[in-house]
């Protein structure tokens, strides 16, 4: 006779008419959650008042804990247990105003009937916003719907008519129809731009682009971490390495090498803002081995003959060894010290190492693309991804802020090498630390693109832009508005807004290649009948779908 017993399950949290539970995702180092928990507080008595408006009330889902010193969902099993103790058809607001870990609460989500609201703040400093664009592509990935909104006061009129409508209906319903589906038997696939796409990616699916990640799934990313299958049917099969061998491999790398790869960059221009204190300060010692990590990466990358490589940048290596930051952008530059296999070869001398930051594989399918298309046609060929991170009007004109954590190759700044500056990774996220490779996104014409995945269905995002070299005083206020250490590239998206890039698009990251104004629409041609060829659903985004017509 079978006998089960289980755990008494906990009673399901009540909801009253016109009561909202609100939820407060967070991150998963205690150090950022302390640090941004005021913002969080100020946020939700934001929208305690605005519910009240429309005579509803607001209910905390989970306590703040007062010995952790904040009210945030800080790993997945407690979201698990916060999501056991609620009604199932209760409405939820996601309260976003900072970067969360969208596994805390996803697959909880995943299974809620109620309706699920993801509000974001839009600022600089607290990135609501990049937080909310991840768990929207995340439980877009896991086939849960959802609503989004954003505000950067929560009290104006887009807001309360959002808030409104969900209120109401259960949904936001925002126009998406920037988005324009482009069919694998568009014309544009048999014109003489096309057929080189077509070639290129023919040659991708024969031969296969492996796509090295030391240690896949990072900072909560459902939406970077894709299905097997998905990556093997577009011709692009995962590597998948272990960080503890990167660590053993940059061991073995002698001091004289990285004394060598870092006086290389210092002959260059590249400035230093070293200090003595390395708790809080850059130190030669942490460049040093960023420079081993850079080599180590290399070393891999010819061992298993692989097309990128990407480090999962913060969890486990941040409490190892300097952060990777400018390992990876070194990595990812045409220009770069010479890197010696074990046997004294050099290893791809004279072209980028594309790397695939924080393992988004969402990142990775463009950007090793655009790598291989770019280089079979002797052009520039240095891709990165970059945050959403944020954005402001200056002139008349929304200009995007994008941002990556510190990794960007030289190429993409304005002054390449000699315009970069290395400034130490913020001891809040990095006890170890660790160079930046910070500087002025340069101004110049691109192609921007990220690829999410539905089911086992590859789909991309495709478009183009500028970015500016905005004055130095209005650059200077948004270095300091978001992360200073941080290289920033401020950019217009053609024919895509502020508010239609919030609505439709599926990461919290995109991917960019600069390209010859003269030469992107064939380039832009060849790359979306590329993406077809290897089986990837293509979304073209604004007025790019200009140039198919």
């Amino acid at each position: 006779m079978l006998k089960l017993s289980l755990p008494q399950s906990p009673i399901p949290l009540s909801v009253g008419d016109k009561e909202v539970l609100v939820v407060a995702n967070g991150d998963l180092r205690e150090s950022a959650n302390t640090t941004c928990w005021p913002t969080q507080r100020a946020f939700e008595e934001k929208l305690k008042k605005a519910l009240e408006k429309f005579g509803y009330r607001m209910k905390r889902a989970h306590p703040v804990d007062p010995v952790r010193g904040h009210g945030f969902i800080s790993c997945q099993r407690q979201g698990c247990d916060i999501f056991a103790t609620i009604d199932p058809d209760a409405p939820i607001i996601v309260l976003l105003t900072v970067w969360q870990y969208s596994h805390h609460v996803a697959p909880s989500l995943a299974h809620h009937r109620g309706p699920i609201l993801l509000l974001a703040n839009f600022e600089g400093m607290w990135p609501g916003l990049v937080g909310m664009l991840g768990m929207a592509a995340s439980l877009g990935s896991l086939g849960r719907k959802y609503a989004r909104l954003w505000s950067e006061t929560f009290d104006d009129a887009f807001f309360y008519r959002g808030l409104e409508s969900w209120l109401r209906d259960g949904d936001v319903v925002h126009r998406t129809d920037y988005l324009r589906d482009v069919k694998p038997t568009h014309p544009v696939v048999a014109g003489p731009a096309g057929q080189i796409g077509r070639q290129v990616a023919e040659y991708s699916l024969r031969h296969k682009e492996i796509v090295g990640l030391f240690d896949p799934f990072c900072m909560g990313m459902i939406n970077g971490f894709f299905p097997v299958r998905a990556m093997v049917d577009i011709g692009m099969p995962i590597e998948v390495l272990s960080q503890s061998a990167l660590l053993v491999e940059m061991e073995k790398v002698p001091v004289a090498l990285r004394e060598a790869c870092l006086s290389w960059y210092e002959q260059r221009g590249m400035t230093f803002k070293f200090g003595k204190d390395r708790t809080t300060e850059l130190t030669r010692d942490q460049v040093l081995e960023q420079c081993a990590m850079m080599i180590a990466m290399a070393r891999f990358v010819k061992r298993f003959g692989l097309s990128g490589v990407g480090v999962q940048y913060q969890q486990g290596l941040k409490d190892s060894c300097a952060a990777s930051d400018f390992a990876e952008g070194a990595i990812g530059n045409a220009d770069r010290f010479p890197i010696p296999d074990e046997n004294g070869e050099v290893i791809w001398p004279g072209k980028p190492i594309p790397c695939v930051n924080e393992v988004d594989m969402g990142s990775a399918v463009p950007q090793l693309m655009l790598n291989r298309l770019l280089d079979a046609l002797g052009m520039p060929s240095e891709t990165t991804l970059h945050d959403v991170r944020w954005g402001s009007v200056y002139g008349g004109t929304f200009y995007w802020d994008l941002e990556i954590s510190g990794a960007v190759p030289f190429a993409h700044l304005k002054g390449g090498i000699a315009g970069a500056t290395g400034y130490r990774q913020t001891p809040m996220f990095f006890p170890y630390g660790g160079a930046t490779i910070a500087g002025q996104g340069k101004a110049g014409r691109f192609i921007w693109a990220r690829a999410h995945y539905e089911g086992t269905r590859v789909i991309m995002h495709i478009g183009t832009g500028s970015a500016v070299e905005l004055p130095k005083d209005e650059f200077e206020r948004r270095r300091r508005a978001t992360n200073y250490e941080w290289p920033l590239l401020n950019a217009t998206l053609d024919g895509v807004g502020r508010d239609d890039l919030m609505a439709g698009h599926q990461s919290n990251h995109l991917t960019i290649a600069y390209v010859d104004g003269e030469a992107l629409p064939d380039v832009f041609r060849a790359f979306v009948s590329q993406a077809l060829t290897q089986g990837i659903e293509v979304k073209v985004a604004g007025d790019a779908i200009r140039i198919l017509s």
